[in-house]
């Protein structure tokens, strides 16, 4: 059995230019569409000098936009939340830049701590919350450009009645 792995024979692939494929302008796929939203968490620099905290509702900034799709950067104090809701025809990626919020769904309860990445089609209803003692900022990337967020009430999701609901 060789112990070698492919990255010691091969080295570092990102190294190996003519491997890469080129970065598009604009995303168009959901795997680029995290890339995109990971690529800003990472440089804090494009929108940590934005962030306002704002005690009566959530603050949001529309951060980019493209072709079919928006960045938005959200900040949510202690006990703020989205309310139930999807995202109507829009497929989306959240990812949470700082803090810890807490989402709900139908299936459960979930933490989402800073880096924690969430992606979802058109239909997926959920509810968003700042449950800890902390602020909280995330980022939203929607394609096709979020247009409709229709409400939901508790009993089309009872995810806060669920028992052992799943945390992670």
């Amino acid at each position: 059995m060789n112990s070698d792995s492919d990255l010691q024979i091969a080295g570092d692939i990102l190294e190996v230019t003519h491997l890469l494929q080129t970065p598009r302008e604009h995303p168009a796929t959901v795997a680029e569409f995290v890339g995109l939203a990971r690529s800003i968490a990472e440089d804090r620099s494009q929108w940590e000098h934005l962030v306002r905290y704002d005690a009566t509702t959530r603050w949001y900034h529309r951060l980019r936009t493209g072709p079919g799709y928006e960045v938005w950067l959200l900040s949510w104090v202690p006990g703020q939340g989205s309310g139930l809701h999807d995202h109507g025809r829009s497929s989306g990626v959240l990812t949470v830049l700082d803090g810890t919020l807490t989402e709900r769904t139908e299936r459960g309860t979930r933490a989402l701590r800073a880096g924690a990445q969430r992606v979802f089609a058109p239909g997926y209803v959920h509810e968003v919350v700042n449950d800890a003692l902390e602020p909280a900022v995330s980022l939203h990337v929607y394609h096709p450009g979020l247009t409709d967020m229709p409400m939901h009430t508790a009993p089309h999701c009872e995810a806060r009645a669920l028992p052992g609901a799943v945390t992670a």
